[in-house]
């Protein structure tokens, strides 16, 4: 039987960050679904076909990656795709108290669900898609923020004028 585990988030944009969490956990996973939420109560910055379009391409060379779209309970999606472990990032202890709280929010769910809990490389660990999207907003550069073909995927297909 194969181990699935879902990556969820809403990925607006994938970042450094997301990227080195979806490769450290290919690694221990037969199977990672990436799910990106639709999520509109966040107001995202790109659509969700833009979004799914981006984390396709930075994960194109990972074979075991799958890149699916959603829009309804975690809990339900896990079951739905047949995995029982959801995987999060941890940064700061912030993200810890909510990521705890989601975490127990699933289980009582689905109670097969277990969350894993990834902390950032060093170098990754400041980096959130908020401060990326701020970036953005303001003209400046995040090409060292974020994977090479999301950067080139937002200067050209997204015709931003972002460095």
């Amino acid at each position: 039987m194969k181990k699935i585990a879902i990556y969820p988030g809403t990925f607006d944009p994938l970042t450094n960050g997301h990227f080195d969490i979806i490769k450290r956990s290919t690694e221990l996973f037969d199977n990672v679904i990436i799910a990106i939420a639709k999520s509109s109560s966040k107001n995202p910055m790109f659509s969700l076909q833009t979004r799914k379009k981006m984390v396709e391409l930075a994960t194109k060379n990972i074979p075991n990656v799958e890149c699916v779209c959603f829009d309804n309970l975690l809990a339900d999606f896990a079951k739905d795709n047949g995995a029982k472990i959801i995987i999060r990032g941890l940064r700061v202890v912030s993200d810890f108290e909510y990521e705890l709280q989601m975490g127990y929010a699933n289980a009582s769910l689905n109670d097969e669900l277990d969350t894993i809990y990834f902390m950032p490389t060093l170098k990754n660990a400041f980096i959130s898609s908020s401060i990326v999207r701020s970036i953005l907003e303001h003209n400046g550069k995040v090409s060292h923020l974020i994977p090479k073909p999301v950067y080139k995927y937002i200067i050209k297909e997204q015709k931003c004028i972002f460095h």
